[in-house]
């Protein structure tokens, strides 16, 4: 028998993964930074939760819990002032910390505060953090983080799966294998605890002494992902002279579906030359990305996903599903710690848990 095609026994089974009631506390986009004009409120709902967003006079956006906390009024219909934003119904006034600053029938304001939630504006979209404090950066392509680089918005759109299952089909090896008959294999690198990397080479025998002599010559591999807080993530395709960059930022939706965000990027080039050889890169790019889609939409779409027989070429994707495992759950809507493990748990079944994610990671990683 193939050693690829060898089972492998999967002894702990996945919490979060593919879980439509939670999601990994990070960066998820909101809106696209053209949509928010200076002084504009809207209403959004993200990922269970009502928010309120606007953008100051300063042109620093502000997103804040729906409801003010006097009477429950949604803040979206009030009004903004500079860079406060003021309630339609009682006109209590809150700053951009979301202090409560007026109230106009009291000489003095209540000491108390709107929750407001950590923003970031970048590549042309407004982004929120849904914890406390970020504890790392925005998402970004790793080959590029030190580059000078342009990006352009692609197209959106909306799928009828979990994000983690759209997530998967860029690293199933047995895809490329079986499918599109490509002899290839992923290395896997943890960028951070929020962030890994599989990178692809070829696995033909003949190819190996080629690799040892030549593979040091190449500053990056053909074909990288990276997937950030499992929900967005990069893709880069293609040689070092021609590649293509590529960020599918991802959001799960009601009924168990997700929206997605493109955007594209290139290397900041000069003149003429530069202009057209960017725009031609950004075009094939958005091409490559429309093809990897409509290939596997339909399937995506209707598949139910239980990964109950993984084998050996299914390692890349068990590893994923690990690293997600790994992350910080949140529960949708309320956006409150998922699981803890001093509540509702005793300490031997922390232990055995634990052991399972020991154990469960450890087969993955034998050959």
């Amino acid at each position: 028998m193939d050693a690829n095609s060898q089972q492998i026994k999967a002894t702990y089974k996945p919490k979060v993964f593919n879980n439509s009631e939670s999601f990994i506390e990070g960066w998820y986009w909101v809106i696209l930074s053209n949509d928010l004009g200076i002084g504009e409120i809207k209403p959004i709902t993200l990922l269970g939760r009502e928010l309120a967003i606007y953008r100051g006079q300063d042109k620093q956006v502000v997103i804040c819990d729906a409801y003010c906390p006097h009477m429950g009024a949604h803040l979206s219909e009030g009004i903004v002032e500079g860079n406060e934003l003021r309630c339609a119904f009682h006109h209590w006034k809150f700053n951009a910390d979301g202090i409560c600053v007026e109230i106009p029938c009291l000489e003095e304001p209540l000491s108390l505060k709107l929750k407001t939630w950590p923003t970031i504006e970048k590549y042309g979209i407004i982004w929120i953090w849904t914890g406390e404090i970020p504890r790392e950066s925005l998402p970004f392509v790793p080959e590029l983080e030190f580059q000078e680089w342009e990006s352009v918005l692609g197209s959106r759109f909306v799928m009828n799966c979990h994000p983690h299952i759209m997530m998967l089909n860029a690293i199933d090896t047995q895809y490329f294998q079986a499918v599109q008959t490509l002899d290839i294999g992923f290395e896997k690198q943890e960028l951070n605890p929020n962030a890994i990397i599989f990178s692809k080479y070829k696995r033909q025998n003949h190819d190996l002494l080629f690799k040892k002599i030549f593979r040091p010559l190449y500053k990056n591999p053909i074909y990288s992902i990276c997937y950030w807080y499992g929900s967005t993530f990069t893709l880069t395709v293609g040689t070092d002279l021609r590649r293509c960059y590529v960020m599918l930022a991802l959001r799960l939706i009601e009924g168990e579906r997700v929206e997605v965000q493109t955007i594209f990027f290139t290397k900041k080039r000069k003149g003429l030359h530069g202009w057209l050889f960017n725009h031609f890169m950004l075009w094939l790019s958005n091409s490559l990305v429309q093809e990897l889609i409509n290939d596997e939409r339909k399937i995506l779409q209707t598949m139910q996903f239980n990964l109950k027989t993984p084998i050996k070429v299914d390692q890349s994707i068990m590893q994923l599903i690990n690293h997600v495992e790994l992350q910080k759950p949140l529960t949708w809507k309320s956006w409150l710690l998922a699981r803890s493990p001093t509540v509702g748990r005793s300490p031997s079944s922390d232990t055995e848990i634990k052991e399972n994610q020991t154990k469960w990671r450890d087969e993955l990683t034998n050959d």
